[in-house]
């Protein structure tokens, strides 16, 4: 589920954590490789979005946070 998700802290396979907000949003859709969720295959494919279809992805995802 993505309620809650925006603002929450979540480690990474690394070990490291990281801050869910726009910019680590962002940068997932965009290269979701590079900042794995401890717990999540790294399965999806990198997105190859506009800038305004990027912008409405976060929002979208953001919006059903809550």
């Amino acid at each position: 589920t993505w309620k809650g998700l925006v603002g929450k802290n979540e480690t990474l396979l690394d070990g490291s954590s990281v801050l869910v907000d726009e910019a680590y949003l962002r940068e997932s859709i965009v290269d979701p490789y590079d900042k794995v969720v401890k717990g999540y295959a790294p399965i999806m494919p990198p997105a190859q979005l506009t800038d305004d279809k990027l912008d409405a992805q976060v929002a979208y995802l953001k919006s059903e946070s809550g």
